[in-house]
């Protein structure tokens, strides 16, 4: 087939660029390079010279996508906008409006891709599910935003309304979302209009939510994403991983290489066509046990940092459940020991890593993202 993917010069785009030539498609990128995560706006060096075509186009541009829609067989629509800032309009532009707009160039061409798989996000889910330990016959809750108060005064863990008890995470399936800021408010937008038009219109669409994915290509200078690479930063520069909160946040990590493997299921498996499904890598970890394990992976003699600092809007836990993608095929199969030293050679290997936490802490403290409890 040919394969147009947006966003594919990015982390999980460039990698699922190299999985489909792998499988001998044709591949086709739309990204409109934008800064900081291509600070040198161009098309990483190992897609030119694998022969993909490569245009240079922002999703949100009609003619961009006409441009990249000439026969194309199947779609990955990766490209997203992910920041702190307050430019809510943005991620609504970039990551819905992009896609109702791919949506009616297909309708109005005429046009029936093989698959359009779209990029969602745990996000999607908020503080996900939890259930009291304590209350006889509780129910499973799906808990709104944490009080700044309650944040401020270090109280981290979500209380039960009942008992007053901290309520237990459990694993989120795909059934009830409850999206809180605007990245997940715009994510959830995206996959609802793939699904929605998608079967309203005959093109098989799929929406996965990927959990926090991590490994090589992940960019150095995106102030927003990637623990591994903040952690790994502070690490290898021989300074102390700085955790949020306490440390007891507990996260699913789950590798590149894993999601991309999820991104073929999806093109292929008929089964996945009009769902949204969980890609996530069935694992609970902490925070601040992710923070030693890159402390001992690196061979650094450090000890983790929870100074009492804390970003507005954060989730205290969630973790998915991924039974839907196992009765598809797919389960991960990269344990997080060998993502996160894969990543540290990969990182060490390039002219452009540095530590940035610092500005990046600096502009997030500037926006009122970051803040210091009592």
């Amino acid at each position: 087939m040919r394969v147009l993917v947006t966003g594919g010069a990015g982390f999980i785009g460039s990698h699922t660029v190299d999985a489909l030539l792998v499988e001998g498609h044709d591949v086709r990128v739309l990204d409109a390079l934008v800064p900081p995560v291509h600070p040198h706006r161009r098309f990483p060096r190992h897609l030119l010279d694998r022969g993909v075509e490569c245009i240079e186009g922002d999703v949100r541009d009609r003619e961009a996508w006409e441009r990249a829609l000439v026969d194309a067989d199947a779609v990955f629509h990766l490209a997203a906008y992910q920041d702190y800032l307050p430019d809510f309009s943005t991620f609504f532009q970039t990551n819905v409006v992009s896609t109702a707009l791919l949506y009616e160039i297909l309708v109005e061409r005429g046009l029936r891709p093989h698959r359009v798989v779209v990029a969602s996000s745990q996000a999607v889910y908020g503080e996900g599910r939890y259930r009291c330990s304590r209350c006889p016959g509780a129910q499973p809750v799906y808990p709104r935003l944490r009080k700044e108060a309650d944040l401020f005064a270090r109280r981290w863990d979500l209380p039960c309304e009942v008992c007053g008890h901290a309520l237990t995470p459990e694993r989120t399936d795909e059934s009830v979302v409850a999206p809180h800021n605007a990245y997940s408010l715009s994510k959830y937008g995206e996959e609802s209009v793939a699904l929605t038009l998608g079967e309203r219109y005959g093109i098989p669409s799929v929406a996965l939510r990927y959990s926090i994915v991590q490994g090589s290509r992940q960019s150095f200078h995106n102030p927003y994403s990637g623990i591994l690479r903040i952690f790994a930063q502070r690490v290898l520069g021989g300074q102390s991983p700085i955790c949020y909160e306490d440390g007891g946040q507990l996260r699913d990590y789950v590798s590149v290489h894993d999601v991309v493997r999820a991104n073929l299921l999806a093109l292929h498996h008929d089964n996945a066509v009009g769902r949204a499904v969980n890609i996530g890598g069935d694992r609970q970890v902490s925070v601040l046990d992710y923070a030693r394990l890159v402390v001992k992976c690196a061979g650094a003699d450090l000890e983790p940092a929870a100074p009492g600092l804390y970003r507005f809007g954060d989730t205290r836990h969630v973790f998915s459940r991924i039974s839907l993608a196992a009765e598809l095929g797919w389960r991960p199969e990269v344990p997080l020991s060998e993502i996160v030293e894969e990543y540290l050679s990969w990182a060490v290997a390039q002219p452009d890593f540095t530590d940035g936490t610092t500005a990046a802490d600096e502009r997030m403290h500037a926006l009122g993202t970051l803040r210091h409890t009592t």
